[in-house]
């Protein structure tokens, strides 16, 4: 009892192992993470890059800090102008003074005479005297840098939210993937949809049997990655994604997965990563979207549901209800009972006898009982 409970719980932490180490997670991201990187040059000489792929709240941070700095400086500027002519309230101007800068008597005013110059809100009381060539030349050289500042930090916002990613995210992949026949071949079938109306055009799709192995010192390497192509019937190039499609891969003896079965799936060491290829119709923008299959989420023996129909009034319909549901199908134990077993397509998950056993007697054979 207690042998086959610490067996259970063996399993189940290794399962859960196995889910943390997952190359690609199910949403795309890589599950890599970079350390002591000394070349921060190469970042910085790319900084719009670097910026784009900030996170939102560093970018809202730099947006706020920026513009915050040049009201700022520039305030300091307006501040030292009418320090220079003696405008300030404490240099205590005549009555009969023309100030360079009306209506800025200290810093404060200073900064807001900064801030309504920069954003181009239009003067009130405070405004640059058209009679002094240095608050003119201060105007025209912030007005300048506020439009260059604006520009910048508008480009980078619109390119954050214009990122393929958010466009990907409207493409999924079923949960599961499923094996069984399929046009008189064993299958590896996906499901994918595309959930917005507009089409994504030149989409391919393409897979790597991802391969890793452990060191005796905790360093992971990824030791094998092989070719997985995928195939709708029309062909496995520009797909037509105008409705959810069934994607499978052919195992035949030049498949990696050939050689697996329906009792040894489970125990395999690979990670299937299926990539999708497109350019956005709406955008023209080129993305990919990725997800994974570990051993465990390829079912043996099931196909999934007919999800597309069609109305009485001639319309297509899909229903995305049975969009991840699976159903199980008479299918071979393996690969090779497929492909070299006649009625294949009857055959269980159970398996096969090998007829290449020779069947010997063993009645003659003596018995020894140990007391």
């Amino acid at each position: 009892m207690f042998g086959s409970l610490k067996k259970s719980i063996q399993e189940c932490l290794e399962g859960q192992r196995k889910q943390r180490t997952r190359l690609v997670t199910k949403d795309g991201r890589c599950n890599i993470e970079y350390g002591n990187i000394k070349y921060t040059k190469s970042f910085l000489s790319d900084f719009w890059t670097t910026l784009v792929e900030s996170r939102w709240r560093y970018v809202i941070l730099l947006f706020i800090a920026s513009h915050t700095l040049s009201w700022f400086l520039f305030a300091l500027l307006w501040y030292w102008v009418a320090y220079v002519n003696g405008d300030l309230y404490w240099q205590d101007p005549p009555k009969d003074h023309v100030p360079c800068v009306i209506s800025v008597f200290g810093l404060t005013t200073a900064f807001q005479l900064s801030i309504e110059t920069q954003s181009t809100t239009g003067y009130g009381v405070r405004a640059p005297n058209p009679f002094c060539p240095g608050a003119v030349t201060i105007e025209i050289i912030q007005i300048l840098l506020g439009i260059i500042l604006n520009s910048f930090m508008a480009g980078i916002i619109l390119a954050k939210i214009s990122l393929p990613k958010y466009r990907a995210k409207t493409i999924t992949f079923s949960e599961m993937a499923v094996i069984s026949p399929r046009n008189d071949s064993l299958c590896l079938s996906i499901r994918v949809a595309n959930l917005r109306k507009t089409l994504m055009i030149g989409s391919h799709i393409y897979g790597k049997l991802v391969k890793t192995s452990s060191t005796p010192d905790g360093d992971t390497a990824i030791i094998n990655q092989m070719n997985i192509d995928f195939m709708v019937d029309a062909g496995k190039d520009n797909l037509f994604f105008i409705c959810p499609l069934t994607l499978y891969h052919i195992i035949d003896k030049n498949s990696p997965l050939f050689e697996m079965a329906v009792d040894t799936l489970n125990n395999q060491d690979f990670e299937l990563v299926v990539f999708l290829d497109g350019t956005a119709e709406s955008t023209s923008s080129s993305l990919q979207v990725r997800t994974s299959y570990i051993p465990q989420e390829i079912m043996w023996g099931y196909d999934f549901l007919p999800i597309i129909s069609r109305s009485k009034a001639g319309k297509y319909k899909v229903d995305f209800s049975n969009f991840a549901k699976v159903v199980p199908v008479p299918c071979a134990h393996c690969a090779y009972c497929f492909h070299n077993i006649s009625g294949h397509h009857h055959h269980s998950r159970d398996g096969c006898d090998n007829q290449g056993f020779e069947e010997i007697d063993m009645s003659g054979v003596s018995t020894i009982t140990k007391m």
